[in-house]
């Protein structure tokens, strides 16, 4: 009880306004964390005993259950992207000229706040909205259109998702380890950049070829709104389903797939283990004397790198089990590709959990910049003068929703996760009780991954 005391003063001691981007963690949760270790685990697991409980057929009749609604031509998808690149080009104007206060400049409260959290988020729900606002299919279409010619190259079969892998890792070094990757001159230059060198291999490799296996927003957002409850089918209807059943459908992902997804999730593990109390200690960092990004780049640099590997390495362990068990293991490669789609609800709901704090507060804040992009004293929208709310209240709050709704999705996603494995494996093992011992091995990693979760939920944090 004491040692407990003494961290929570110390940590009360360390904190203050946070200024930081999107990244940071705003608060720790000071709520029975045994209990909710504990009942996160039983929740997974007793998902899981409930399921061997449904008929198979049940399973995927429920997935396929959908509500039809209207169609949605992509005629505007061109001119929406434009409007996109338009304010792109006015956002990196800001980075470059307006004010060099991150919480002012509306370019990284844009990018790491509306961008890479919200609009993650929004994608989940209403399914694949970066299809239309990115800003390069307006642009490309454009100049094909102006020179009458076709992408003169095609990507090598070989490469498959390893372009994406290697851009994302690089997205995610610049976001996490980088000392100041929201400086807005900073940001500016690397957007720019970032978005003349994708234009320039969409043109030589054509634009949905590129964007399906090398740019690592349109892989990531394309793969994330599979769990989404609305699908769009090929003419264009628009239908309501279930979260996740889209994932039923999926086919099974080479390597470089496999190793994007768990990628994706690694990175929002690491930046939480990072701060925490015990990742610093076991580095001989003092976390009350934090030193700053520069300081562990390297070592940060390298938890990074392992962290991929390691989760890597427990997901293909659990695979091979769990084919082992059913002496099929000549389907090791097809589970493991196929199976890696029951990580996407996972995913969401560590960048929900991760990023929901910064998400209430730097909104705000990026409402107020938006209206004031150059920092002239413009009132755009309206919005330039309200008052942010960054405080987070104690007790039975606003900050005991946030606690309880993090929680919530830590180990509604793990649920998740497991029906769409179970749904998954029935594909690979039409027999049912092959199908539910081939999954015992993913279940038992996703129970102690849940268990993570809400650890680094509750863990003290510094930096």
């Amino acid at each position: 009880m004491r040692f407990r005391l003494t961290i929570f003063l110390g940590v009360l001691a360390w904190s203050g306004e946070a200024l930081a981007h999107a990244s940071e963690r705003g608060h720790v949760l000071l709520l029975p964390t045994g209990h909710y270790l504990v009942g996160g685990a039983l929740a997974v697991l007793a998902s899981f005993l409930v399921l061997l409980l449904i008929p198979p057929a049940a399973l995927d009749a429920i997935a396929a259950k959908r509500l039809k609604l209207f169609r949605v031509s992509d005629a505007p998808r061109i001119f929406v992207s434009l409007i996109s690149f338009g304010v792109l080009i006015a956002l990196v104007a800001a980075g470059l000229f307006g004010s060099r206060d991150p919480l002012s400049n509306p370019l990284p409260l844009v990018i790491w706040t509306l961008l890479w959290v919200g609009l993650s988020l929004v994608q989940s729900v209403f399914g694949n909205l970066w299809h239309w606002i990115n800003p390069w299919s307006g642009p490309v279409r454009i100049v094909g259109l102006l020179t009458g010619k076709e992408a003169p190259f095609a990507l090598a079969p070989r490469l498959a998702y390893w372009p994406a892998v290697a851009l994302f890792f690089a997205f995610a070094w610049f976001e996490l380890v980088y000392p100041a990757p929201s400086d807005p001159a900073i940001l500016a230059q690397a957007v720019a950049c970032y978005w003349i060198a994708t234009f320039i291999l969409m043109l030589a490799f054509g634009h949905e070829q590129w964007s399906a296996r090398g740019e690592f927003l349109s892989v990531f957002f394309g793969m994330l709104s599979r769990f989404s409850i609305f699908e769009r089918d090929e003419k264009g209807l628009l239908s309501l389903g279930w979260p996740g059943a889209k994932l039923w459908k999926a086919e099974a992902l080479p390597l470089s797939g496999i190793a994007f997804l768990l990628l994706t999730l690694a990175s929002v593990s690491f930046d939480g283990l990072s701060k925490t109390f015990f990742w610093l200690g076991g580095i001989g960092v003092n976390p009350l004397e934090y030193p700053g990004r520069s300081a562990l780049a390297c070592i940060n640099t390298t938890g990074l790198l392992l962290a991929p590997l390691v989760l890597l390495s427990a997901y293909f362990l659990a695979v091979f089990i769990g084919e082992w068990l059913v002496s099929n293991r000549s389907t090791f490669r097809s589970s493991a590709g196929l199976l890696v789609w029951s990580i996407v609800p996972i995913a969401f709901a560590y960048h929900f959990s991760h990023y929901l704090t910064s998400l209430a507060v730097d909104g705000q804040y990026a409402l107020k910049a938006l209206s004031d992009p150059f920092a002239l004293g413009w009132n755009l929208f309206g919005t330039s003068n309200m008052n942010v709310e960054a405080a987070i209240m104690m007790g039975h709050g606003p900050a005991w929703v946030v606690w309880n709704l993090q929680a919530a999705a830590i180990v509604g996603g793990h649920v998740l996760a497991v029906l769409v494995a179970h749904g998954l494996a029935f594909r690979l093992h039409p027999k049912n009780s092959d199908a539910v011992k081939s999954q015992i091995p993913l279940t038992v990693l996703m129970i102690l991954y849940t268990v993570f979760g809400l650890w680094l939920l509750s863990t003290p944090t510094a930096g």
